[in-house]
C-alpha cells in the first residue's frame, strides 16, 4: 500500500496526541523511517510543545457521572413541566352548573376561592420557571 505524505500529516495529530491504534503508529513509525526530514521536523517542531502541555487526566467514571448528572436534570425537567400544567390548570379550572340537562352557569373556580386559585398560579409559575430554566441549561450545555 502506497502511502502518500499528506495522509501522515492527517494522522500526526492522533499519533501525537497518544490515541492512534497500535496498526496506525506502525504505519506512521514506518514512513517516519523512510523520510528522516520529516521525523526531524515533527521531533524539533511538536516535541518542545508536547513536552510542556501535561496530559488531561480525567476521571475513570466522569462519563458515567455526567450521565447520571444528565438524566437526573431531564427527570426534574419532566416533574417539573407536569406540575407546572397541573398548578395552573388548577388554578384557571371552570365551574359549571347544570339544569334541566343544560349548562345554567360557567365561571373560574377562582371566583370562588381567589386565595387557593392565586396560589396555584403562583406554585404554577414557579414551576414554569424551573422548568425552562432547566431547559436552557441543558440546550447551552449540549452545544
Amino acid at each position: 500500500m502506497n502511502v502518500t505524505r499528506e495522509v501522515i500529516l492527517d494522522l500526526l495529530p492522533v499519533y501525537l496526541a497518544g490515541e492512534a491504534s497500535p496498526a496506525t503508529r506502525a504505519l506512521i513509525e514506518e514512513y517516519l523511517k523512510q523520510d528522516p526530514e520529516l521525523a526531524q521536523r515533527i521531533r524539533s517542531r511538536w516535541a518542545e510543545n508536547l513536552a510542556q502541555a501535561a496530559p488531561s487526566v480525567l476521571p475513570p467514571d466522569l462519563e458515567l457521572r455526567s450521565l447520571k448528572r444528565t438524566r437526573r436534570v431531564l427527570f426534574f425537567q419532566r416533574w417539573s413541566f407536569a406540575m407546572a400544567i397541573a398548578f395552573t390548570a388548577v388554578a384557571l379550572s371552570l365551574d359549571f352548573h347544570f339544569e334541566h340537562g343544560r349548562v345554567t352557569d360557567v365561571h373560574f373556580m377562582m371566583r370562588d376561592d381567589p386565595r387557593g386559585a392565586g396560589l396555584c398560579l403562583i406554585v404554577g409559575a414557579v414551576f414554569w420557571v424551573t422548568y425552562f430554566l432547566l431547559r436552557r441549561r441543558l440546550r447551552s450545555t449540549s452545544r
